[in-house]
């Protein structure tokens, strides 16, 4: 067994408004937009529903559209936050080797899409039920 273990690539966070939440961290943060994610010339044009912000010698920030979001009670657990880390590997046979580790430390798999040619992953459940991915870059 290997000792490379996933290594974080970024925060992804759920909205259902992408450039608008994605606009205040860039400007809270001083953060970039990744190539091709840069606002269109008018907010007509802005379709897209997965953006991710740079952040040089730091972890990213993606920002992932849905219908809808129930704001957070946060302190209060009504409503928990919304977020997944995004965690990658250098290969499949990595990927099988952090999948065992992660069950064996308690993770319960949600999805598998390790066959994909393009893009290896797979979602997992952590102990507390918040999702997370690791897959194949």
């Amino acid at each position: 067994m290997t000792s490379t273990r996933p290594t974080i690539v970024q925060v992804v966070l759920d909205t259902t408004d992408v450039r608008g939440l994605a606009e205040f961290y860039r400007q809270l943060f001083g953060l970039e937009y990744r190539d091709g994610d840069e606002p269109p010339a008018s907010a007509d044009q802005d379709d897209k529903d997965w953006l991710v912000l740079r952040n040089p010698g730091g972890i990213q920030l993606a920002f992932q559209e849905v219908d809808d979001l129930p704001l957070s009670t946060w302190p209060t657990a009504d409503v928990p936050q919304q977020l997944h880390l995004d965690t990658t590997v250098p290969d499949v046979v990595t990927l099988d080797e952090q999948t065992k580790r992660a069950l064996d430390l308690g993770a319960v798999l949600l999805f598998d899409r390790s066959d994909d040619e393009e893009e290896p992953l797979r979602v997992f459940g952590d102990p507390a039920g918040h999702p997370f991915c690791i897959f194949v870059a």
